[in-house]
Formats: structure tokens, C-alpha cells, sequence
């Protein structure tokens, strides 16, 4: 065995998890995949003086971790609208783009399921990359997101994590910190406790009836009377059932048969891709549509109006 075969051997059942860590640090899918091609490229070049001090998943994502840390001090972090400003007052107000943002993304969960990956660590890195944990942790710093989640979603023990951040402050009271930040920004689990199988199942399927057959009223009763609406790019978003369902209604339930849903899982959690049609037009990649669903309704739909998203879900741009 050579050494490139011997290195692709035992680093590659690594690569999903590796991209699912990448992903909590940058908030986006696309990103994440150029910097664990870099982890890749940077382990390559020094594994002839890995010397096995520690496993060799310690070491891949000790260099995950830097490289994450020297993009976000370039890039900065990826916001939802609602992480920019509060919600709009008028469902009839002029809706304001803002393309300039480097926006949150979704992660399409096909990603997670690379070849020879350990099924215990795509359970874990699933759980993980839920979109409401992934956009609170945006709030932190870049060293603050490293240690949050090297420690409490990895386990790793304070030691290791110093050494990596060429730390001799107390990563225990860095964490305590980071938890107390992020508790202020994140939905309290029994806010979001997600109803049985069957009935999440078949509350999808009437939203997604709904949708597609432009019907705002049965919209509207699959709705919690705090739902919230994002739509990125765009940096207007909308609160409450009543703003949130007329809003629907003028962009986005334009007429049955206007749009198309198609069932794809992103962040762990049932998603739509969408696709839209003009009069006889052929459906055309429109929006990602991420429902956050309760036992009390759906809470937050998040419509990432990025047809170029498609392609990370193995989707086609145009549909007959």
C-alpha cells in the first residue's frame, strides 16, 4: 500500500463529520467543503510526521478547527435576517434585499452520509447542525464557537481543547461563557419539542398541499400564532400568524400549480426544495424551504431563495 493509499484509507471515513464540524463554525455547506478540503490537503502534506500522540480523528480535526478559525477572522459571521434586526410591522411594506450579506445557509444532510462514515458519528453530527443551533452559534466568536463545540457536541476534555487553542486560560470558564451567550439566542427545547412521527409526517403533507395548491387559509391553521417568516436574501422578515400568512399569500401563494415541492432533508429536519413556474413555463429552481415543526404548529419557515443551492441536494435547476 502507498502512502497516498494508506492516508486515503484511514482519513476518508472522517470527511463527513469533518464537513458537518466545518459547517457549525462558517454556517455554510459550500464553505465547509472548500475548508475540509483544505484540512485534507494540510493533513496529506504532514502525515509522513503524524506520530500518533493522539487518534488520528483528534489530529484531522485539530487542523479542521484552524482552518475554520483563519476563515471566519477573514469572513466574519453568516446571519439570518432576524440575527440583522427585529421583524417588519407591515405585511404590505416593500421588501428590502440585502445581497451583500454573506447569509446562513442550509446543509443538505446527504452530505453527512459519506462512504465507510461510522453511523454513530453521523448521528451526532446530524443532531448537530439543527438550523436554529447552527444560527445561534453565529452570535459567538470564532474561539468561542470552537470551544462550544469541541467540548459540549464532541467531547472533547478542556486539555485538549487548550492545547489546540494555544490557550492557558480556563476553557471551562470560556465555555461557561459561550452557554450563557448562546442560551440567550436559542429556542428553549420545549418551545421546539417536535411532535410523533406521524403526525410531524402528516403536517409536512398538508403544508406542502397547502403550498402547492395556493390555499392561505389551510396555510394559516398549520401555523403557531408566533411563527416566524425569513426569507434571505432578503432582509425583511415577518412575525406572527396573522403578518406571516398575508405575506404568504401575496408572495408566495400566487396560484395553484405556481410551485412545486419536493421533499429533501437539510439540517436534520424535513426541508422542501421549491421550484416555480410562469403560465406554461417549465418549474425552475426557486427556494429551499426549511419549517421548523411543533406539537403546536409550525414555528419558523426559512426560505433560502438561492436556486444555486439545488446542486448540494443533487437536485436538477429545471423541472418538467
Amino acid at each position: 500500500m502507498t502512502v497516498s493509499e494508506e492516508f486515503t484509507s484511514r482519513t476518508g471515513r472522517f470527511r463527513g463529520e469533518l464537513l458537518a464540524h466545518c459547517y457549525r463554525m462558517l454556517g455554510s455547506a459550500e464553505e465547509a467543503e472548500d475548508l475540509v478540503q483544505e484540512t485534507y490537503l494540510r493533513a496529506w502534506r504532514s502525515f509522513d510526521r503524524f506520530e500518533g500522540r493522539s487518534s488520528l480523528r483528534t489530529w484531522l480535526y485539530r487542523i479542521a478547527t484552524n482552518v475554520c478559525l483563519t476563515a471566519i477572522e477573514r469572513r466574519g459571521r453568516r446571519p439570518l435576517p432576524s440575527g440583522l434586526g427585529g421583524p417588519a410591522e407591515d405585511p404590505e411594506a416593500p421588501l428590502v434585499a440585502g445581497p451583500e450579506v454573506p447569509w446562513l445557509q442550509p446543509f443538505p444532510d446527504a452530505l453527512l452520509a459519506a462512504e465507510r462514515e461510522d453511523p454513530a458519528a453521523v448521528a451526532v453530527s446530524r443532531a448537530g447542525v439543527r438550523l436554529a443551533l447552527v444560527a445561534a452559534l453565529q452570535y459567538l466568536s470564532a474561539r468561542q464557537r470552537a470551544v462550544l463545540l469541541l467540548r459540549d457536541v464532541l467531547e472533547w476534555p478542556a486539555a485538549g481543547v487548550a492545547e489546540l487553542l494555544g490557550t492557558t486560560t480556563a476553557v471551562n470558564s470560556g465555555l461557561r461563557r459561550a452557554r450563557a451567550q448562546l442560551a440567550q439566542v436559542l429556542p428553549a427545547e420545549d418551545e421546539l419539542a417536535e411532535p410523533a412521527e406521524a403526525d410531524r409526517r402528516a403536517l409536512l403533507e398538508r403544508f406542502a398541499a397547502a403550498i402547492e395548491n395556493a390555499d392561505a387559509g389551510a396555510l394559516a391553521e398549520l401555523l403557531r400564532e408566533d411563527v416566524a417568516l425569513e426569507m434571505p436574501p432578503l432582509l425583511t422578515w415577518f412575525a406572527g400568524r396573522q403578518a406571516v400568512a398575508r405575506v404568504a399569500a401575496a408572495h408566495l401563494l400566487t396560484g395553484p400549480g405556481r410551485l412545486r415541492l419536493v421533499p429533501v432533508m437539510a439540517n436534520g429536519q424535513a426541508a422542501f426544495a421549491v421550484y416555480r413556474r410562469e403560465r406554461d413555463e417549465p418549474y425552475h429552481a426557486h427556494a429551499v424551504l426549511v419549517p421548523t415543526v411543533t406539537t403546536t404548529g409550525i414555528v419558523r419557515i426559512i426560505a433560502f431563495q438561492n436556486p444555486g443551492l439545488f446542486a448540494s441536494f443533487g437536485l436538477p435547476r429545471e423541472a418538467a
